[in-house]
């Protein structure tokens, strides 16, 4: 995998979503052919024979990479939404942003107990959402094999808490921003 093509194609957001953030836009690079299957093809390269069962994709980036990820893996895909878009009966957890707060919700049928899961997003920053996403499929009774990210922005801290909280994390590109 080329990583300083990928970095190459990531557009980076001044003020957004809020004064003083500088937010990496992962859509350029999934608009990209040529970097779109360098990422998906270098998870899937990672976790073809980790025996993942299910992968579930954080609303809404991780549902464009997981979704493509699932298929190759040949497994069923499962979205962590955000609050109010699921139509049947679900769990929630409210968690804290760098700029506020949030919540994810799941189905309660979305996870068998046991089930082995790949948890993907785009950018892992303070890993909120994605420990969110997490407590989630452990609530449900799925097992995380680990989380995965296209980007990681190593000053906030993100994948330090995750590693701490006991989770697998793999990357395949840093920003540093001062």
């Amino acid at each position: 995998m080329n990583t300083e093509y990928l970095k190459s194609l990531v557009r980076h957001l001044h003020d957004w979503p809020i004064k003083g953030i500088i937010f990496p836009d992962v859509t350029t690079l999934l608009k990209d052919i040529k970097g779109f299957n360098q990422s998906i093809n270098d998870f899937f390269a990672r976790y073809q024979n980790q025996g993942i069962e299910i992968v579930v994709g954080i609303d809404a980036r991780g549902f464009i990479i997981g979704g493509a990820l699932a298929f190759l893996l040949n497994t069923g895909f499962v979205p962590a939404r955000k609050k109010g878009k699921l139509p049947a009966e679900k769990i929630s957890i409210t968690y804290d942003l760098e700029y506020g707060t949030d919540t994810l919700e799941m189905h309660k049928d979305a996870i068998l107990p046991g089930q082995k899961v790949l948890l993907v997003d785009d950018v892992l920053a303070t890993g909120g959402s994605a420990l969110t996403a997490a407590k989630l499929v452990e609530d449900l009774g799925g097992q995380i094999m680990e989380i995965a990210f296209i980007i990681n922005l190593p000053k906030v801290g993100g994948k330090q808490k995750i590693i701490k909280a006991g989770y697998n994390c793999y990357t395949q590109i840093d920003f540093i921003y001062n």
